[in-house]
């Protein structure tokens, strides 16, 4: 069943993620604000892939003397949607 799942990013540019996700899967991935460019990119990237995959290569990813960045949001994104099913 296809669910959407909205979530906050904290300390990056970008200010909403709206995944659609269905049986483990991101189906979707559309995200405001932030660098326009690369974000589609990585949305693209994603889409169809596994949730876990996604956590497993994009957690812990930095920007710049940023502690975190979007594609590091994006898996705590993923993470907090798991963690509250």
């Amino acid at each position: 069943m296809k669910e959407t799942y909205t979530y906050y990013p904290k300390g990056t540019c970008s200010t909403e993620m709206i995944f659609e996700l269905e049986d483990g899967y991101v189906r979707s991935l559309k995200i405001v604000s932030g660098c326009n460019g690369n974000l589609k990119g990585i949305a693209s990237l994603v889409k169809d892939m596994p949730i876990e995959e996604v956590i497993a290569r994009l957690d812990g990813i930095t920007c710049g003397m940023k502690p975190t960045s979007c594609p590091d949001q994006i898996a705590k994104g993923l993470a907090e949607y798991q963690a509250g099913r």
